[in-house]
């Protein structure tokens, strides 16, 4: 195992509570959301346009920029059965064979370098999602700073005991998986001693459908688990994502592309720039919302406070004059009596004389 020192759970059992750190940026409930944008093959075969997609994910404040690491041959093989093919009513990718969808997709290795040297450059994040072994060894000679497992590979377990022996956090997308399933992959980490695990709740379905994100399910996955939780989330817009910090999430993973009117084999689905600066500042906003589970004024609200209203003499009165509804009144400050104390003191006489602008109080009359 090498350099788990570079990347530390804070806290020896890990937990839901965790703060892993990647590349030296906290992930966490008490750090803001980290935000993951993911390349895929939205470069379109183009090393020009992932780097211009680079630069976007930098400008708009993102955390990390994410490739997948396989070829075609890594991952399926050059064979025409109806198996090695999508359904025909797929909504993005009917009836293609797996072959060509990931040979037109991948992202050539010899491009790594480069879009991660770009990336360092700017300040942001660059690691990647290896679909075999031989993609672990090529991402650990680019020294990523953690391993992302795709929701296909997570029933891989020698590739989530590979990479996860790498002691580089590893980060779990869950789409499709069952309870089984994703408790065997967080174990196979675990065995390798890494307990820098963090799990994804994730829909893979391209785009998904908001009603079939079940964000409540991320406490659910927290508690269960006994990790940090995210969203790798494929539906249209930031709405699901924004809300999935409510729940917990500490990472948000969204695809990005320069244009969707352009096309691309995931733009149908992916985020312009301004969107992910939109998704950046709002999960931002929503964490910060979060605050404490606690209910009563808050320090902001002092200076409010002395304006609520109050019970005040509103005209001039004379002693032995009777309290009325023409010369005390609810009014702001909030420095006389409750305003539901006037049925008590109407018809009461006052004690003394008492000028326009009093605080009410029970020495008046």
């Amino acid at each position: 195992m090498t350099n788990m020192g570079a990347s530390t759970v804070q806290g020896a059992q890990g937990g839901p509570d965790a703060t892993i750190m990647i590349g030296g940026v906290p992930v966490g409930r008490s750090a803001e959301p980290f935000i993951i944008a993911e390349m895929s093959g939205n470069h379109d075969g183009s090393l020009d346009k992932a780097l211009e997609i680079v630069r976007a994910a930098a400008a708009a404040g993102a955390h990390a920029i994410k490739l997948q690491t396989y070829t075609a041959d890594t991952i399926t093989i050059d064979v025409d059965t109806p198996e090695f093919r999508l359904s025909e009513d797929h909504p993005l990718w009917g009836g293609r064979r797996l072959y060509d969808l990931y040979e037109e997709a991948h992202t050539p290795w010899e491009w790594h370098q480069p879009i991660f040297d770009l990336a360092k450059e700017l300040g942001l994040l660059a690691f990647s999602s290896p679909f075999d072994p031989s993609a672990v060894a090529f991402l650990e000679s680019l020294d990523v700073p953690a391993y992302k497992i795709a929701s296909s590979e997570i029933v891989d377990l020698p590739l989530v005991r590979c990479a996860a022996a790498t002691g580089k956090p590893i980060i779990i997308s869950t789409g499709m998986a069952s309870v089984g399933e994703i408790h065997a992959a967080v174990e196979a980490a675990r065995s390798t001693g890494n307990d820098q695990v963090i799990v994804l709740s994730c829909t893979a379905s391209y785009p998904a459908d908001p009603a079939s994100s079940n964000l409540r399910g991320i406490p659910v996955m927290a508690d269960a688990f006994g990790v940090p939780v995210g969203l790798s989330d494929h539906t249209m817009g930031i709405g699901a994502a924004v809300a999935s910090i409510a729940f917990g999430a500490v990472l948000v993973e969204k695809h990005v592309t320069m244009s969707r009117a352009e096309g691309g084999v995931d733009s149908d689905f992916s985020l312009e720039p301004a969107e992910l600066a939109a998704l950046v500042a709002e999960t931002r906003t929503a964490w910060q919302a979060l605050g404490q589970p606690r209910i009563g004024a808050r320090e902001s609200e002092r200076e409010g406070l002395r304006f609520r209203r109050s019970l005040y003499v509103v005209e001039d009165v004379k002693a032995g004059d009777p309290v009325t509804a023409d010369n005390v009144r609810s009014i702001r400050p909030a420095n006389g009596l409750a305003p539901d104390t006037f049925s008590v003191l109407e018809g009461k006489r006052f004690t003394q004389d008492v000028a326009r602008g009093t605080a009410m109080s029970w020495e008046l009359v």
